[in-house]
């Protein structure tokens, strides 16, 4: 199971326990353990995790952070956690403490559903007070996982995550300002698009008449782009269409035509083999009664079904020394090829093969 597929099994786990869960403890073993353990950090070797390790401040002894990540015998990442109910915005001062007296680099403040990391961009050894990344594993965004998977155990670089940390702090304080703005714009920003379109005296009378225009314009431009990118899914499903059609013998043509072409298609034994191979890899997904293989002269399709349009992969087997796998992107239609040796090289690609099939259910 990828990276991706854990987060989404905690998602769910999220939204089946959460309402029994009635304490912070019982919300650091139900929800936080089982996403450290998805970063591929080890919950039962206090080596590599430590929960309650103290941190003293100043004067007041025996000050505990709930966890401690550790790498090659320090501490790389503390973790203060709080019951899933509660607002973090409450809490950011405990953690911008522990960070302080810590040699750690990065702290996350958590409730088990929202995580919010935390780093000293601004002043060395200092927090910041605003994360440069938050995520919400019930809301969870495709860029988000990306970043996520950088604190994984297997990928972890310091380096490499301060390189992009600071663009993501300002990045998500911006897109957070732009929100506000559209939703409600602010008198600076009315008058700085204003002025740009009406050349008279902007009094409050005319301020107060493009706040509302602007708010209409914004609207309508977030549409036009929403509408936009429908057609140009729409089209490109067509096309993906009209090409099968013309790879494919169809019902309009002449029949003479379609037996001829049907009567050079063989189906080999080695491609009914790779068709059962690929079954098996998507039962766990999929009702293998659900997958199908349509034959042509050019190549060997398996597809969703029985429809031309859920392709889930193709395959070239005719030339033994040239075999090959084409995986096509559901969204883009980009074709991604891959060299295999033998047919059981299928295996190396069941998470690619399990993921497109499942964009088609």
């Amino acid at each position: 199971m990828d990276f991706k597929d854990q987060l989404k099994q905690l998602a769910e786990r999220i939204q089946t326990l959460k309402d029994q869960i009635h304490t912070e403890e019982a919300t650091k073993t139900s929800l936080i353990l089982p996403f450290i353990q998805a970063l591929g950090y080890d919950v039962f070797n206090p080596m590599e995790v430590i929960p309650e390790m103290v941190c003293d401040i100043g004067t007041k002894k025996g000050e505990k952070i709930d966890y401690c990540i550790m790498k090659d015998s320090e501490p790389i990442i503390l973790i203060e956690c709080k019951h899933w109910g509660q607002d973090l915005n409450l809490h950011d001062n405990q953690l911008l403490r522990y960070f302080h007296v810590s040699k750690a680099k990065f702290g996350v403040l958590t409730n088990g559903i929202i995580y919010r990391f935390y780093t000293d961009l601004i002043s060395p050894n200092k927090m910041d007070e605003v994360p440069f990344l938050e995520c919400n594993l019930l809301d969870l965004k495709e860029g988000v996982v990306d970043e996520l998977k950088k604190f994984n155990k297997s990928y972890f670089d310091v380096e490499q995550i301060m390189s992009t940390a600071s663009e993501l702090k300002y990045l998500r304080e911006l897109r957070s300002i732009i929100a506000e703005e559209f939703k409600s714009p602010s008198p600076e920003f009315v008058k700085l698009l204003g002025k740009q379109v009406y050349p008279g005296a902007f009094t409050a009378k005319v301020s107060e008449q493009f706040s509302l225009l602007i708010k209409r314009a914004i609207s309508s431009h977030i549409s036009e782009i929403i509408a936009g990118r429908l057609k140009a899914a729409v089209q490109a499903e067509e096309q993906e269409a009209s090409a099968v059609s013309e790879n494919e013998p169809n019902e309009s043509q002449d029949s003479a035509v379609e037996e001829s072409a049907e009567s050079k298609i063989v189906t080999t034994e080695e491609e009914l083999e790779a068709y059962q191979m690929v079954r098996a890899i998507l039962a766990k997904e999929i009702d293998p009664r659900r997958v199908y293989y349509r034959d042509t002269q050019s190549y060997f399709t398996i597809i969703i079904d029985d429809n031309n349009r859920k392709n889930v992969c193709r395959l070239l087997l005719d030339s033994p020394k040239n075999q090959r796998l084409i995986l096509i992107d559901p969204q883009t239609k980009e074709q991604t090829t891959y060299k295999l040796e033998n047919i059981a090289d299928l295996y190396h690609y069941m998470d690619k093969l399990i993921e497109i099939a499942k964009q088609y259910m």
